[in-house]
């Protein structure tokens, strides 16, 4: 036989609506009571998920690496590709990483409160400061990813009127790795830009 785990506060609801002694306002103040759980439950996931598509982010540009050769007017010329030689490259990991702690240290703050029955959210000047973090954050990774986006298009594309070719056919490793590292980046700023409204949307109730 499976038995429901209840917080307290829920078990003390349950015991009040089975003996009939629940009046109204006491119902509606149960009943917001779990509508913020549900909420702030769904706060905690968009940490996590931020936190991991940041580090997945991470991951794949520092392993984005591979050497081969390509032939320009005739002469078949060694190519050595590495995320570090690029500066919008690196940019990006450093916005990562950096999206990466902010999501953990909230997410490690929020579960704790989350656990004691607190709310996530204790006050309005921390909901400040945490929808400043998410909008900057964001703001951010948009720049990063579109400059990194920059960088891989040109090695896809070459460029014309030069005899500069694809260099994304030789190395389509490398170029696979930062294509789907890019993608990550921008989805945490999407999940970023989400949690920036749930942000607006507490600060607007509160």
């Amino acid at each position: 036989m499976v038995t429901e785990q209840r917080t307290p506060e829920e078990s003390k609801v349950a015991a009040l609506e089975s003996s009939g002694t629940m009046s109204g306002p006491l119902v509606e103040a149960a009943e917001g009571t779990r509508r913020r759980r549900r909420v702030e439950a769904m706060q905690l996931v968009l940490r996590a998920l931020c936190m991991a598509s940041s580090v997945v982010a991470i991951s794949l540009m520092v392993t984005a690496k591979e050497s081969s050769s390509v032939s320009i007017y005739g002469f078949l010329l060694p190519l050595h590709s590495k995320w570090s030689f690029s500066e919008s490259y690196q940019y990006l990991v450093g916005v990562s990483a950096a999206v990466a702690a902010h999501s953990l240290l909230q997410l490690l703050i929020g579960t704790s409160r989350f656990l004691r029955m607190s709310s996530v959210i204790p006050s309005r000047n921390h909901a400040w400061l945490i929808f400043a973090g998410d909008q900057a954050f964001a703001y951010a990774l948009m720049s990063a990813g579109s400059a990194a986006s920059g960088v891989t298009n040109l090695n896809r594309t070459g460029i014309r009127h030069t005899a500069l070719p694809n260099f994304c056919k030789p190395l389509h490793k490398f170029c696979d790795h930062v294509a789907i590292s890019i993608a990550f980046t921008f989805t945490s700023c999407f999940i970023l830009a989400t949690s920036a409204v749930q942000d607006v949307i507490w600060l607007s109730q509160h």
